[in-house]
């Protein structure tokens, strides 16, 4: 699995390679301690399990980053009657969502008009030029910043990796709340890049791209949600 930024509050589920390192020292050649588990194995396994379950699709970099903050919910659920079932909830709750975002990560419908990844982009870009003309027009054209580049990342991963896992959570409660939770995302990718307009109008190509590809730790997730909701009421990119 990919590397994940780490967080400070993701305290009682390690990363996996300190995980994998704990395990290479304890007894036991399957890499448990006491027979139980570790988290990355149980994870693992729930991408193996949803991969052979759906073989035209198969397990595709970047699902993980979408398994580990719904396991990560579920495994410190404060009731141990609850959280005995993480395995199972997680599966659960995971191919649901993949159910509706899995044409994201099927390359064969990355061009789909409704749920491809390459429409998608463009219909972020859209909002974008509907929002801030002069700012679509410098990263996109000027500059030649594609969304690719940096958008691809944020819609595939749900914002997973541009916030801090707690920010993360906050986030995913706002989108799973929304019916039209796949518009609020674009509106929130859009918001990101109207936060950081002043240095992309200023910024060259190479300040652009970096900064694009790795959102400002200072600003506050609900300074995006504000900024997106801004943009919902103003009719941009149509209603969600």
């Amino acid at each position: 699995m990919t590397e994940v930024r780490k967080n400070k509050s993701f305290a009682n589920v390690n990363h996996p390679e300190e995980e994998k390192a704990a395990a290479s020292a304890a007894t036991g050649e399957d890499g448990s301690i006491n027979g139980e588990e570790f988290h990355w194995q149980i994870v693992a396994r729930i991408l193996f399990i949803y991969a052979k379950l759906n073989p035209g699709q198969g397990y595709v970099q970047g699902m993980n980053e979408i398994v580990g903050p719904l396991y990560y919910v579920f495994a410190n659920d404060p009731k141990d009657n609850w959280s005995d079932h993480t395995e199972a909830d997680t599966f659960w709750c995971f191919t649901s969502l993949m159910s509706e975002i899995r044409d994201i990560f099927n390359k064969h419908a990355d061009s789909d008009r409704a749920t491809g990844i390459v429409s998608l982009m463009n219909r972020l870009l859209g909002i974008l030029s509907k929002e801030d003309y002069e700012l679509a027009q410098q990263i996109n054209l000027k500059q030649g910043i594609k969304p690719h580049y940096y958008a691809f990342r944020w819609i595939t991963l749900m914002l997973s990796q541009e916030f801090s896992l707690p920010d993360v959570l906050r986030l995913w409660d706002y989108l799973f709340s929304d019916e039209h939770r796949f518009e609020f995302l674009l509106k929130l990718c859009c918001s990101m890049i109207l936060i950081l307009r002043d240095d992309l109008m200023s910024g060259d190509f190479a300040s652009n791209i970096k900064l694009l590809q790795s959102f400002p730790d200072s600003i506050e997730y609900s300074h995006v949600v504000a900024r997106a909701k801004t943009i919902i009421s103003s009719g941009g990119g149509g209603s969600s």
